[in-house]
C-alpha cells in the first residue's frame, strides 16, 4: 500500500508540473496570437478604408446637379444619369471582399485567443 501511495504522489507531482508548464505555454501563445491578430486587424482596416471610394466625388456631382437645377429651373434637366450604382470593377469588388473576409477571420482569431485566455 505504501508503494501505491508513493506512486500516486509522484504521479500527481509530475502531472501537475506538466499541466502547469502546458498552461503557461498555451497562455503565452494565446497572448502572441492576440497581439498579432490585433495588429493585423488594424493594418487591414487601414487598407479597407484606403480602398473606399471618395464620397466627395458623389457629393460634388450632386451639388453640381442642384446648382444647375437652381440656376435654370425652367430647363429640362436629365436626371437619368443619377444612378445609385457605383459601377465598381470586378477586381475592386474581389479585393474588398478578400479584405473584409481577412478582417473577419482576424477578429475571429482574436476572439478565440481571448476565449482561450479566459478559459
Amino acid at each position: 500500500e505504501d508503494v501505491d501511495s508513493k506512486f500516486w504522489a509522484t504521479y500527481k507531482k509530475v502531472s501537475n508540473e506538466h499541466d502547469d508548464d502546458f498552461l503557461e505555454r498555451a497562455n503565452d501563445d494565446m497572448g502572441i496570437i492576440l497581439t498579432f491578430a490585433g495588429l493585423f486587424s488594424a493594418v487591414n482596416s487601414t487598407f479597407i478604408i484606403g480602398m473606399q471610394p471618395n464620397p466627395g466625388d458623389t457629393t460634388n456631382f450632386l451639388l453640381l446637379q442642384l446648382i444647375q437645377i437652381t440656376a435654370d429651373p425652367n430647363a429640362v434637366h436629365d436626371i437619368s444619369n443619377l444612378s445609385s450604382s457605383t459601377g465598381y470593377s470586378s477586381s475592386t469588388v474581389w479585393m474588398q471582399t478578400l479584405a473584409y473576409a481577412s478582417l473577419a477571420f482576424s477578429v475571429l482569431a482574436a476572439f478565440g485567443a481571448v476565449m482561450g485566455k479566459q478559459w
